[in-house]
């Protein structure tokens, strides 16, 4: 009974976690950004939204480089926190000016992954990933 109001970290556990976290929040989001890249290499004129201003085929490309190319990073837990960036851009923008004017049911989604991105951005790639063999490699370079 103690355990379940144990309030000290089991660090493995936290990094294992992070693993999880980091390989089904990519998953996740790389399917969004899937299809996107097919609207992109379909050829033909490009039908998305232009939340930004900056045209229609941009944001289609910044879309596609945040929801899949940025998602592949974080699956392998490589520049983690660089890669969450965009994504936590690309939340903002989907929540806050593409749903604006819908009810919250439509920004949850949205609300849920940039909640889980910010805490990527702070908590890092964790133990299990690309970004703690090259810190490993640049720590033990320095001795």
């Amino acid at each position: 009974m103690r355990r379940l109001f144990n309030t000290n970290f089991n660090h493995e556990g936290i990094h294992f976690m992070l693993l999880v976290l980091r390989v089904g929040i990519a998953s996740f989001m790389m399917v969004h950004g899937y299809q996107k890249l097919g609207w992109l290499t379909a050829g033909g004129e490009i039908q998305f939204g232009d939340p930004i201003g900056i045209g229609a085929p941009a944001s289609l490309v910044l879309t596609v480089f945040a929801e899949f190319f940025c998602s592949v990073l974080i699956l392998l837990g490589l520049g983690t926190r660089l890669a969450v960036i965009p994504l936590i851009i690309t939340m903002l923008v989907a929540v806050f000016i593409v749903h604006s004017p819908d009810g919250f049911d439509k920004k949850e989604l949205g609300l849920h992954y940039l909640l889980v991105y910010l805490f990527l951005w702070v908590a890092g790639s964790g133990k299990y990933s690309v970004d703690q063999l090259i810190s490993k490699s640049l720590n033990s370079r320095k001795r």
